[in-house]
């Protein structure tokens, strides 16, 4: 099946353009010039991407990124005529998954958008292993499936969504430093405030219900630069 991408561009020959590039490469595109027009064609059924402009009349595209990240984690190239590094910073900040500036030629738009479809797939079928089994480590066993944190001498501990997600995801890089940023990023959804800060707390928090057995946590800080999972882990 074509990917379905939701093109969200007030230039009328720029927006024919592009969605001529897209249709000859194998893309379904939905063609809009306002945030109303976005809204109505993201309500016409499944959507793979969302390439949107962010100089937009009414409702310009940061605001429409918001207010998308609210509701779906549909992935989101914005495009630009500003392509400074602070205007990239601020769009990924948002939650978009890359940025091209204008102008840009149809191999560039192409690569970006094959990218970041690729990129969304492999983080669901990743998203879809993780749902399945039991993780163990140091005696602790997290079921996935019930999302449930049981402590070497069996009894459950009570973990927030956040705190789940967020063990899960240490878990999952066990011996791997993991950066704040990437932390951020993977416990949007759940942190109304993401920032270093709010992930700091959480990995206090957690630490703590960890502790709770008698042993540290095995969760190392590495200075200036995010944390690490220091317990081997196994997968049942």
């Amino acid at each position: 099946m074509m990917p379905t991408i939701v093109l969200v561009e007030d230039d009328p020959p720029l927006r024919t353009l592009t969605t001529r590039a897209l249709q000859e490469n194998g893309f379904t595109v939905r063609p809009v010039g306002t945030a109303p027009e976005m809204w109505l064609a993201l309500g016409q059924g499944p959507v793979d991407l969302v390439l949107l402009d962010i100089m937009l009349p009414g409702t310009n595209g940061i605001d429409l990124c918001r207010a998308i990240r609210q509701k779906s984690d549909v992935p989101i190239i914005f495009v630009s005529a500003k392509g400074s590094e602070t205007d990239r910073v601020v769009g990924l900040e948002l939650g978009a998954d890359d940025y091209i500036a204008k102008p840009f030629g149809t191999r560039e738009l192409l690569a970006r958008v094959r990218a970041v479809l690729r990129r969304g797939g492999a983080e669901r079928q990743a998203a879809e292993q993780r749902a399945t089994g039991i993780l163990t480590f140091d005696g602790w066993a997290l079921n996935l499936p019930r999302r449930e944190l049981l402590s070497p001498t069996g009894g459950l501990v009570d973990l927030t969504g956040a705190e789940f997600d967020l063990l899960v995801t240490l878990c999952d890089h066990s011996g791997r430093v993991i950066a704040r940023e990437r932390l951020i990023e993977l416990s949007r959804t759940r942190l109304g405030d993401s920032s270093d800060r709010s992930i700091d707390v959480l990995v206090s928090r957690l630490r703590r219900k960890l502790s709770s057995a008698g042993a540290d946590a095995p969760i190392a800080t590495v200075r200036g630069i995010g944390y690490m999972f220091t317990a081997p882990v196994s997968r049942d």
